[in-house]
């Protein structure tokens, strides 16, 4: 069975419907398990004292925030190439989601930066590039709602995408493009000299995975009401036509 069989709008719905419960349930899950073991039952950091357990809260969310928009990047390709409306309809349903998480990352970044930098917000590489994400994810929102052709709007929000994965790599990768910056180092990396302690480091595995497949669940369901809406828009048209 060919992986392109998922762009079906009935398929696609018939098989969302199967996985959405299970999905959801392990990312509350993981989310509540995640959360509760990092902010009640970890030691304050030597440096940071209780406020390094925002971690548990901003690192997930500026993971899902960043990946988030190269899944969109992902499914606007798609759409340019082959056509398939479900694509289309994942990466619009998955915009307002990373636009939460990249104000909820902004959010607790500058409540986390006053006690360590002395200031709500610096004009930091990462950060910078970060909030242009967060406008891009503003515009791309935008963009759909205001062309009221779907096709047409499917076609300026993937060349948006295009454009605004700069940022997107820029909000991850910036530290290592300038030498300089108040943001610290990843969280989480391949060296593991870069790593924070495990006692820190593993509920936050558990609650960036909690808030990955929170992302999912979220998707999934959104792409379904988006595929409703596309259905019930069509009838309309139909029914004003007949």
């Amino acid at each position: 069975m060919s992986v392109w069989e998922y762009a079906n709008p009935r398929r696609f719905m018939a098989v969302s419907a199967r996985l959405l419960p299970w999905v959801a349930g392990a990312a509350a899950l993981l989310c509540a398990a995640g959360l509760t073991w990092g902010l009640f039952f970890t030691p304050e950091d030597f440096r940071m004292g209780h406020s390094v357990k925002i971690i548990y809260i901003h690192v997930p969310s500026a993971f899902v925030a960043i990946n988030a928009w190269f899944m969109m990047l992902v499914a606007s390709l798609i759409w340019l190439v082959r056509r398939h409306h479900v694509s289309a309809l994942a990466a619009r349903a998955a915009a307002p989601i990373g636009l939460v998480m990249t104000l909820v990352a902004l959010l607790t970044g500058a409540i986390w930066g006053k006690p360590m930098w002395g200031t709500y917000w610096a004009w930091d590489p990462r950060l910078t590039a970060f909030l242009i994400l967060g406008l891009f994810y503003l515009g791309y929102i935008a963009l759909w709602s205001a062309i009221e052709a779907q096709d047409a709007a499917a076609d300026l929000t993937s060349i948006l995408c295009l454009v605004g994965t700069v940022f997107a790599v820029l909000s991850r990768y910036a530290a290592q493009f300038w030498n300089q910056g108040l943001h610290q180092g990843a969280s989480l990396s391949l060296d593991a000299e870069e790593n924070i302690s495990d006692v820190f480091w593993q509920p936050l595995v558990l609650s960036i995975a909690g808030f990955t497949l929170l992302f999912l669940a979220l998707v999934l369901l959104r792409t379904r009401t988006e595929i409703r809406r596309r259905r019930l828009h069509s009838l309309s048209l139909k029914a004003r036509l007949a």
